[in-house]
This record gives structure tokens, sequence and C-alpha cells, in this order.
């Protein structure tokens, strides 16, 4: 017959089932910790009815349509880069000296 000491001092019993049993029950665990997770985001993505029928999918597509068709009329030979003022520097004072060096290469 077994002996509870001998049971007590096997470090399968005492060390290996107790980590199995943790690596095991925190795989569930998380599992359903992510499903709320997710099934939140889903949640919270969800729109408004009203919301839903003023948006349009297809009006959509015809915008992006027509968007594009404004890109292809656009003549991007001439174009410049002209960098913008950095937040450290005044704005008003960015733009005059790019206009008058604007006016000094015309």
């Amino acid at each position: 017959m077994f002996n509870l000491k001998a049971l007590q001092r096997n470090k399968t019993i005492r060390y290996g089932i107790p980590m199995m049993l943790l690596v095991v029950g925190g795989s569930f665990g998380l599992k359903e910790f992510t499903q709320l997770r997710y099934d939140a985001q889903r949640h919270r993505k969800r729109l408004d009815p009203e919301l839903e029928a003023h948006v349009n999918v297809q009006r959509q597509t015809n915008m992006l349509e027509e968007q594009y068709e404004k890109m292809k009329e656009a003549n991007l030979e001439e174009w410049k880069n002209i960098r913008g003022p950095r937040p450290w520097e005044d704005s008003r004072e960015y733009q005059e000296q790019q206009r008058s060096r604007q006016d000094k290469k015309d």
C-alpha cells in the first residue's frame, strides 16, 4: 500500500502536478480574458443604427473615384515641394522668407 509520507516526498507529485495544473489552467483562463477583450472591442466598433443609415458605402466609393479623377487632372510636373515651418520657428516669418525666395527665383 502507498504510504502518505512517501507521496509527500515524491517530487513529481509535490512540484510537477501543481506546475502542470497552473500551466493548463492559466491557458484556459487567458482564453476567457482575451475573448472578453475581443467582445468588448467588437461592441465598441458597432455603429448606431441612425448613423449607419447615413453612411452609404456606395456613395463613398463614388467620392473616392471623383477624387481620383481630380488628381488625374492635376498638373504634377510643375509641383514644388515647400517645407513648412518647424514647431519652434515663427510661421509668419518663415512664410515671408519662402515668398521672398520664390520672388527671387521667378
